[in-house]
C-alpha cells in the first residue's frame, strides 16, 4: 500500500517548486532556427570584486524529455542562482511531441531522436561565442553545467562527448572546458531507470523505443561513458519518488567500476522537486554544491 504521509509530501513539494511565477531573463540568443533553440542569458545579480567575473552556470531543465515542460519551470531555479551571484544560461531544446490522435495529458513522447541531442550539442558548442556577447560579466573558464531529472541526464551526455563512440556526430576530440557537472536526481542509469518505469518509461521512448534501445544506448547512456575526467556530483533526495535514488547509485557504481570517482549527495526526507525549487532549504544545498566546483 503506498504510503499516503509521503505521497502528500512529494505533492506538497511539487506544488511548492511550481508555485514562483516565470523570471523573463535579461537577454535571450538563438542557436539554430528552430523556435526551441533559445538560450536565456541572467545576468550576476550581486556584487563580485573589482575585476572579477562570475562563474557561469548551464542549466538544462527537466521534464522527461516531453514537450509539455519547457525552461519557463526553471527560470526561478535560473533567477535565484543569479542571486547567489552567478551568471546563468538556461538552455532550450526540442523535447517531444504528442502522440498523433492522442490530445490528453500525458500522451507526449519523451524527446525526439536525434534532434534532442543534436540541440544539447550545438547549444553547448555555440555557448561561448554566445556568451561573450550576451553576457560580459560571466567567465567561461568557471563553467558548470547543471540539470534537473531528463536534465541532469542531458548534463552528464554534454560533459562526455569526449568519449562517445567515434562514430558519434556529436562526439568532440577533446574534454569540454568544464569545472564540473552538478547532476539533480538526475536520470544517468537507462538500464535501471527502466527496470524501474521511472517518468512512464522515459528513456525507452528517448532512444526510439525497443527497436533501439540497446543499439542507441552506448551514444546516450551516462552509465556507459565513463570515466569522463570532468569533477562530477549527484544530488539526490532519499524521497524521490519520480527518479529513485537507485538510479544515482548506479550511475555512481559504474564511475567506480570505471576507475572515476563521482560525488555522491544525500539529502534526507526530500524528493523530486525540492532541489530546483528556491523556497527549498535543499536548493540552498544545490548552489553551494555549485559553488565548490565553480570557484
Amino acid at each position: 500500500m503506498p504510503d499516503d504521509s509521503a505521497a502528500a509530501r512529494a505533492a506538497a513539494e511539487e506544488e511548492s517548486a511550481f508555485s514562483h511565477p516565470p523570471v523573463d531573463p535579461d537577454v535571450s540568443s538563438v542557436y539554430g532556427d528552430h523556435p526551441d533553440q533559445v538560450i536565456d542569458f541572467y545576468a550576476p545579480r550581486s556584487e563580485l570584486p573589482a575585476g572579477v567575473l562570475a562563474p557561469l552556470v548551464v542549466v538544462l531543465h527537466g521534464g522527461a524529455w516531453r514537450a509539455p515542460y519547457d525552461r519557463r519551470h526553471v527560470t526561478p531555479f535560473a533567477d535565484y542562482l543569479a542571486r547567489r551571484g552567478f551568471a546563468v544560461a538556461n538552455v532550450e531544446y526540442r523535447r517531444g511531441a504528442l502522440l498523433p490522435g492522442q490530445d490528453i495529458p500525458g500522451a507526449h513522447v519523451a524527446g525526439r531522436w536525434p534532434d534532442t541531442f543534436d540541440d544539447v550539442a550545438a547549444a553547448l558548442d555555440a555557448l561561448p561565442a554566445l556568451v561573450r556577447d550576451a553576457l560580459p560579466q560571466a567567465d567561461l573558464r568557471r563553467t558548470v553545467i547543471t540539470g534537473h531529472s531528463a536534465g541532469g541526464h542531458l548534463a552528464l551526455w554534454a560533459a562526455a562527448r569526449h568519449v562517445l563512440p567515434p562514430d558519434s556526430g556529436w562526439r568532440v576530440d577533446r574534454p569540454p572546458p568544464l569545472r564540473g557537472v552538478v547532476a539533480l536526481a538526475p536520470i544517468a542509469d537507462f538500464t535501471v531507470a527502466e527496470k524501474l518505469g521511472v517518468c512512464g518509461g522515459a528513456s525507452l521512448q528517448l532512444l526510439g523505443g525497443e527497436d533501439h534501445f540497446a543499439s542507441r544506448r552506448p551514444y546516450a547512456d551516462p552509465a556507459l561513458l565513463l570515466p569522463t575526467g570532468i569533477a562530477t556530483t549527484l544530488v539526490q533526495g532519499r524521497t524521490d519518488d519520480v527518479v529513485p535514488q537507485a538510479v544515482a547509485e548506479a550511475y555512481a557504481d559504474a564511475a567506480a567500476k570505471a576507475g572515476e570517482v563521482v560525488g555522491v549527495t544525500l539529502l534526507e526526507d526530500v524528493g523530486h522537486f525540492p532541489l530546483i525549487d528556491p523556497a527549498a532549504d535543499a536548493c540552498a544545498v544545490v548552489a553551494e554544491e555549485i559553488a565548490q566546483l565553480a570557484w
